[in-house]
């Protein structure tokens, strides 16, 4: 988080320079996400692999913690093209262009 409150504050920073350190804060924020999915994961099934074989239920955690990292990859990735602010402008277009203003 030290690297959003660094550039988002920083007024010697343009805007669009401010918006792409922000998304670049939100891919690593992913990644790292991912990277901890993985790891915390993979032990969940050694172990449980390890100590009850017959008993499978490390998918548990991996499929309830799945669904938060789907939605966190949806955040990261479709922010601002689906229902975002580009899409807002792309139908007020459309809708403007259907009927006539005046």
């Amino acid at each position: 988080m030290v690297c959003r409150s660094r550039f988002v504050d920083d007024p010697n920073l343009s805007v669009a320079e401010r918006d792409a350190r922000r998304q670049v804060h939100g891919l690593r924020s992913f990644y790292h996400h991912l990277l901890v999915f993985a790891m915390v994961n993979s032990g969940l099934a050694a172990i449980n692999f390890v100590v009850s074989p017959g008993r499978l239920w490390f998918y548990w955690p991996l499929l309830g913690w799945g669904v938060w990292l789907v939605l966190h990859a949806f955040a990261t990735f479709a922010r601002g093209r689906w229902l975002g602010a580009e899409w807002e402008e792309q139908k007020v277009r459309q809708l403007m262009a259907g009927k006539s203003v005046e």
